[in-house]
């Protein structure tokens, strides 16, 4: 029987980072994995297939609408869809090779199969073809992610009515698309489709996109994606999907209870979000308590409530994205190693990349109102960036808020071509308490994107030079 310092249940973001971190720190490490490629939903499934076909649509998109600004002129691009996707593949394979080679460097042992906690220091591993293995550790870390959000009452056969997985493997462009749920998921996936030929509507329960991110970017985001071609239908909620002919008959209702319509359409995507995939771990048995939505319940060390046993990334509260689990993974591969391992919550970034960005940090103007906090904001539209006009990606702007009294940035939030590069400088900003005048007083090479977010900061402690 294999005895090891961590095992690592799941190897995807926070998964796999954990364990290279557990291994360089001198921790005997290694990981169990269902799947037969390491990476998890991201490397597999989610950001890193996703990024490629968005870059792809964006080339063809931009191929067919915007070369003739520049003075290039090229007959009408054809999309061949099967080498798209195998331009997706092909960056899948690439990275989960990697993370397996990564795994092999830091002399990470593999089990391959689905891991279930037995007990405290205890993990068994039943492999595809039904072999079970136990492995002993003094500590077990589960970071198994999540899993799609199931609509209520409606069935994803991942043909039709798709998940974000389905989505990402359509063999066709679909004439319509319903996409349930204007967060990003839906957004990014939406403008896909939309930009590859699709009349693409999205059905969103709130009365804006983008819920939780700022209300300004969200309305100004909205009027962008519309300009593309894209419709909205906010307030309103998919109440049911059936099948008629070869296509599907959507039934769509007010939020607040109102008559229904119904709607046209090739393909449902439904996107609603995520939850904590804990299926099949054995917690119950373990004695591992879960929150009231689902979640592996931990203390501030990122351990539950049996001692040796600790859990990261989606399947504990905070935001569902693969750097806040990176970020988690490193820290506990400290603590169990004996020295102090820290997130802060407060400065995570948050990017959707479309086209244009959109990227956040910190808090927004409507948590700041709710929280009494007095503020001062700084704005810049990139349409008075010279560098934004000689590409031709004049939409959108970047945004500052800073504390009223001492000038210290409380958020950042960019709307733009590359704004998710952009936001970084914010993050490290902010995560050594930096002001206004601090971004604002810090030269900018010209001409650069980046010089909009030190005129916001300007527009902040006193005003931007350019606007």
């Amino acid at each position: 029987m294999a005895q090891y310092d961590v095992v690592v249940i799941g190897t995807g973001p926070g998964g796999y980072v954990c364990a290279i971190k557990a291994a360089q720190l001198g921790l005997k490490t290694a990981v169990v994995e269902k799947r037969a490629t390491l990476g998890g939903t991201c490397l597999n499934i989610g950001c890193i297939p996703s990024k490629a076909l968005l870059h792809a649509s964006e080339m063809f998109s931009e191929a067919g609408h915007g070369f003739e600004k520049l003075g290039i002129k090229v007959s009408k691009p054809k999309l061949d869809l099967p080498a798209m996707m195998q331009h997706k593949s092909d960056v899948v394979d690439a990275n989960v090779s990697g993370v397996a080679f990564l795994m092999k460097k830091n002399k990470i042992d593999v089990h391959q199969g689905a891991g279930k906690i037995l007990g405290q220091g205890k993990v068994e591993v039943t492999a595809e073809d039904g072999s079970v293995s136990t492995i002993e550790t003094k500590n077990i870390v589960i970071a198994t992610g999540s899993d799609v959000m199931p609509l209520l009452g409606i069935e994803i056969d991942e043909k039709q009515v798709v998940s974000s997985t389905g989505a990402l493997e359509l063999e066709k462009v679909p004439g319509k698309m319903i996409v349930v749920g204007g967060g990003v998921i839906g957004l990014e996936l939406g403008s896909v489709w939309n930009r590859l030929g699709s009349e693409v509507t999205v059905v969103e329960f709130m009365d804006k996109i983008l819920g939780p991110m700022d209300g300004d970017v969200s309305k100004n985001f909205n009027r962008m994606l519309k300009k593309q071609g894209m419709s909205f239908k906010l307030s309103s909620k998919v109440t049911g999907v059936e099948k008629k002919g070869k296509g599907l008959a959507v039934t769509v209702e007010p939020a607040k209870g109102g008559n229904p319509e119904v709607l046209e359409a090739d393909v449902v995507l439904v996107a609603i979000g995520r939850r904590p995939y804990t299926e099949g771990l054995g917690l119950d048995g373990a004695g591992v308590a879960l929150d009231e939505r689902g979640r592996v319940a931990i203390d501030a060390h990122f351990k539950t409530n049996v001692d040796g046993i600790y859990a990261i990334g989606d399947v504990v509260a905070g935001p569902m994205l693969a750097h806040k689990a990176e970020d988690e993974g490193v820290a506990l591969a400290e603590i169990l190693a004996g020295q102090i391992g820290h997130v802060n919550y407060d400065i995570i970034p948050g990017v959707v990349y479309t086209q244009p960005e959109v990227a956040s940090v910190g808090k927004t103007e409507e948590e700041l109102k709710a929280a009494g906090v007095a503020y001062k904001v700084g704005k810049f539209n990139f349409s008075a960036n010279g560098r934004a006009r000689a590409m031709n990606y004049t939409d959108g702007f970047a945004k500052v808020l800073a504390d009223a009294e001492t000038d210290r940035v409380l958020g950042v939030h960019i709307v733009g071509f590359g704004a998710g590069e952009m936001i970084h400088e914010a993050a490290v900003l902010m995560e050594f308490g930096g002001s206004s005048e601090d971004l604002g007083r810090t030269c900018h090479a010209h001409p650069t994107m980046s010089e909009a977010v030190k005129e916001a900061a300007m527009g902040c402690f006193a005003k931007a030079i350019h606007s």
